[in-house]
């Protein structure tokens, strides 16, 4: 039976209370400000932020969202896609993912990912497109590709492979903000790109929100009116919409963190190369490809002592995590959509071998060393 020792100091998975003390004048002033003005729904922060998070992740526009799941949804309703459409999706990811295919009326399509970087497979989805095209039941539309634990997915394979087969390309980058691909950064990397600011992200705000970035004007005026009941211009409502704005207190905060968001994602790319060199090949470290710059959601090692590194971990205080321990084809509300146990090998073995260490920019050298001793010991 495993006993935790309550007289040793945790060290959780993520520590926003060292970055509200970091930041507290800035949040606490910005937060005031918005209290005074009054203009909580689409005040002058949301306006403000979208510049800014646009020009941090070089793309033309950004649309402030109320969540990660809805700016999928809108991205999806942008693009007319619904029933009798088909979604390619990686299944070694969040629910999220599936389910905004699922509210938006299409039907999400499974593809496997790589064994090491858990990034969707361009050749499974090849194999998924054409397998969906010849059943002839669903009309291949889009590709939404994850950018998992922080390291933007292949683009470069993904992008031709849906130009050939007539399919838009929707970045889920709800973990990846900050990372960048061959010297471009999360937002520019796909025509749309989606994200999320929940707490636990990167760039996280103090409650839900999320924002879409593309380079297309039309798409901007689109994601703007859907996330505002489908109105524009005089007010009528002018297609399908929701209630989807980023909250300008949310805008506020979201603002004063990304101040200090390239020094938060250098010490974070600090502990991963720490965690690198302490466990040495004792365990697997996250891939990085080639050209890579990854946001560090999550450090995810793989190991098949996983459950009792994850054990040992917390007899100790430190809190790790399994993401994910079923790929989301087998989980029961995506049923009617999978083809069952056995149908994404790869996606299926990393659920048995993965865990996901403590990562953010506050770890001290000393807590790092104490994951670092614990995994080696349990590991070997």
């Amino acid at each position: 039976m495993v006993t935790t020792d309550t007289t040793i100091t945790p060290i959780a998975p993520i520590d926003l209370a060292s970055q509200y003390l970091r930041l507290k004048n800035d949040i606490d002033g910005r937060i005031a400000a918005v209290l005074s003005h009054g203009r909580f729904i689409l005040g002058p922060e949301v306006e403000s932020f979208e510049r800014e998070i646009a020009e941090f992740c070089g793309a033309r526009h950004a649309v402030g969202v109320s969540s990660g799941r809805d700016a999928l949804v809108i991205a999806l309703w942008a693009h007319g896609i619904g029933a009798g459409d088909a979604v390619f999706v990686p299944s070694f990811t969040f629910a999220a993912t599936a389910g905004a295919v699922v509210s938006a009326g299409a039907s999400p399509v499974f593809v496997d990912v790589d064994p090491d970087g858990f990034l969707m497979a361009p050749d499974d989805l090849v194999r998924a497109i054409e397998r969906t095209a010849e059943a002839g039941r669903l009309r291949p539309k889009a590709v939404m590709p994850v950018d998992l634990f922080g390291i933007p997915a292949d683009y470069p394979a993904i992008g031709p492979i849906a130009e050939a087969h007539g399919l838009a390309v929707i970045a889920d980058a709800a973990q990846s903000v900050g990372g960048s691909l061959g010297g471009r950064a999360v937002g520019a990397l796909a025509p749309i790109t989606a994200t999320s600011f929940f707490p636990t992200k990167p760039l996280g705000a103090y409650g839900d929100g999320g924002c879409l970035l593309t380079d297309d004007d039309s798409m901007a005026s689109l994601f703007r009116s859907i996330r505002v009941h489908g109105q524009e211009g005089d007010e009528r409502q002018q297609r399908k919409g929701m209630t989807g704005r980023l909250d300008t207190m949310q805008a506020a905060i979201l603002q004063a963190k990304l101040a200090v968001f390239p020094d938060e994602l250098d010490a974070r790319e600090r502990v991963a190369r720490a965690y690198d060199a302490g466990f040495g090949d004792i365990v697997t470290a996250p891939h990085r490809p080639d050209g890579t710059r990854s946001a560090w959601a999550q450090y995810t090692i793989k190991s098949d002592r996983r459950d009792a590194i994850a054990a040992a971990l917390a007899a100790a205080g430190v809190t790790a995590r399994v993401y994910y321990r079923y790929g989301a084809h087998l989980h029961e509300g995506f049923r009617e959509y999978s083809d069952g146990p056995g149908s994404l090998p790869v996606t299926e073995g990393l659920a048995h071998r993965v865990l996901s260490l403590p990562m953010h920019p506050y770890l001290t050298d000393a807590e790092i060393d104490r994951v670092i001793a614990i995994v080696r010991q349990a590991a070997g």
